[in-house]
């Protein structure tokens, strides 16, 4: 008896595994390109593109000013760029040997790192996109 409930139980924990697994691995598509904030790239950020119901988000990180994000949905997306800045350094710890570590802000306004106040779009075609964001304050 208990054999059958084992292989039952491993049976349904394969299928799961397989319906999940294969949850849309090859849907959507591969868009790169360059961040600039005011001229300059931004150094460190992230970049996440969503359907206009907010959803089927994906999104990548900014290194040097590149990026790539894959899977992205097909069609008319809203885009957040969010980049960070430092602000200034603090202690790591509340002793006196402590290392100091930077604190850092949002580099980039709302109106492009917020979802509900992003003006950014852009329309993802099938197969590699190219997108160059130059964003001014």
């Amino acid at each position: 008896m208990r054999w059958v409930r084992c292989g039952g139980m491993a049976a349904l924990v394969a299928a799961v595994g397989l319906t999940v697994g294969c949850g849309g691995g090859g849907s959507g598509a591969e868009v790169s390109g360059t961040v600039a904030y005011e001229g300059k790239p931004v150094e460190d950020g992230a970049i996440t593109f969503f359907l206009a119901d907010g959803k089927g988000a994906t999104g990548g990180t900014i290194k040097g000013g590149k990026y790539t994000a894959t899977k992205v949905p097909i069609g008319n997306v809203k885009v957040t760029i969010t980049g960070k800045k430092v602000v200034g350094k603090k202690k790591a710890y509340n002793t006196p040997d402590s290392p100091e570590v930077e604190q850092t802000a949002e580099l980039l306004p709302p109106k492009y790192s917020a979802k509900d106040k992003t003006e950014l779009t852009f329309e993802v075609k099938t197969g590699a996109n190219e997108k160059n964001w130059d964003l001014a304050k």
